[in-house]
């Protein structure tokens, strides 16, 4: 993606005229070019041998062979990128997808929301604190969560920092991996990163080209979230270019019509590991709109990877928080394999915000009144399964 030519770094990543939803507010921001800059010459997170291996362990799931946990946090921390904090993450990531493996028989795909999870769209751009009207929290990328204007300013130097903080992520999962790799054999060298590719000016900033392959460098699995779906966007635009493997969401209002159109456009050759499609409606919907949208996909020869997120489509207030119930997630994500088998696809598997430690921020197993929420409730945006809660998911969901 190109902007103006004159520039060695363009004021925006993406062609005039071209859509980029829930952009952050910082191009006239003294730091904005500086930053754009340095991340432009930084090195890529991730190489292409890398991509090729988990497309070819996503083509497998796409093809029944096994089955993919993608989890993790709602938005990463800045505070929470040592080796002993990401050791911790990918211990829960290992307990469940080793629960799943043993409960199906089949190998399981190890993918975190990790490593770049810094950035969250939001449905308001401001929100009341106190009785200020504040910018909302957009992740740590954009702004700081603190309810005040210095705090919630949206500020381009938080994006090399993001960068950074990415990078130690991934060094340590690396070493994760590798230490692991010596103990167990590991379906595709797993667990790989993946992360939101919200803000344009980063991702645009990092895609590199190696061997003739032109990739997003910051990341092994972006997905697009369901308001960055667009088929003319230039979220769709700049994962159309590269070879990772890619994600969308897919979220009740999204039409048949164009999710024909973004698929074409982000799996031109209907490649199987090349698109994941994670299904996001919300328990009472799921069984009413989900079947069309699977008959459209298969009849346009595409064969992706379908996951179930009965997250996002289940939010609800409890005392002035955003909760989950547990029983609504099982639910959802139960009804979303159920039609998924009965169209003749192979239910790939469950993308899910979980913490690694004992939260108290969604409803259900030890959680089990509204006013235990407030015991825990540490995230920095939505609502996370503990690990119990996701376990006990994990057993639901192999069982119906």
């Amino acid at each position: 993606m190109t902007g103006d030519g004159a520039r060695s770094t363009p004021r925006q990543p993406w062609p005039t005229g071209v859509e980029a939803a829930q952009q952050p507010d910082w191009a006239t921001h003294p730091a904005y070019e500086p930053s754009c800059t340095t991340l432009a010459s930084a090195p890529a997170l991730v190489t292409p041998e890398e991509l090729a291996r988990l497309r070819r362990a996503l083509a497998v799931v796409a093809g029944g062979g096994a089955v993919m946990l993608q989890l993790g946090d709602c938005a990463e921390s800045f505070e929470e990128t040592d080796a002993d904090q990401v050791r911790a993450k990918t211990a829960v990531l290992h307990a469940l997808a080793d629960e799943v493996a043993d409960g199906t028989g089949l190998p399981v795909l190890r993918v975190g929301r990790i490593g770049g999870q810094f950035a969250k769209p939001r449905t308001l751009p401001h929100e009341e604190v106190g009785g200020v009207l504040l910018p909302a929290f957009r992740g740590h990328m954009v702004n700081g969560e603190s309810p005040t204007p210095e705090a919630r300013a949206h500020d381009p130097r938080r994006m090399v920092r993001a960068y950074e903080a990415s990078a130690d992520v991934l060094r340590a999962l690396t070493r994760e991996r590798d230490q692991r790799a010596r103990r167990v054999q590991e379906f595709e060298d797993g667990p790989w990163a993946s992360h939101d590719a919200l803000v344009v000016d980063y991702e645009a900033r990092l895609v590199r080209t190696e061997g003739g392959r032109r990739f997003v460098g910051s990341t092994h699995l972006p997905w697009l979230g369901d308001r960055t779906r667009a088929p003319g966007s230039a979220h769709v635009r700049l994962l159309a270019s590269v070879v990772n493997p890619v994600a969308l969401k897919l979220g009740p209002s999204v039409a048949t019509d164009e999710l024909r159109e973004v698929c074409a456009l982000l799996d031109p050759y209907r490649m199987p590991g090349r698109l994941t499609l994670i299904v996001r409606m919300g328990a009472e919907r799921v069984t009413g709109l989900l079947p069309p949208l699977v008959a459209a996909v298969r009849d346009a020869g595409h064969r992706p990877v379908w996951l179930s997120d009965p997250m996002h489509g289940n939010t609800v207030r409890e005392a002035g928080r955003k909760t989950r119930r547990l029983t609504d997630v099982v639910d959802e994500a139960s009804r979303c394999k159920r039609v998924l088998e009965r169209a003749g696809e192979h239910p790939g598997g469950l993308h899910l915000e979980v913490a690694a430690s004992d939260v108290t921020e969604c409803l259900g197993g030890k959680v089990d009144g509204v006013d235990r929420l407030a015991e825990r409730y540490t995230t920095l945006c939505d609502p996370r399964l503990n690990p119990d809660q996701a376990a006990e998911l994990m057993r639901a969901w192999v069982r119906s």
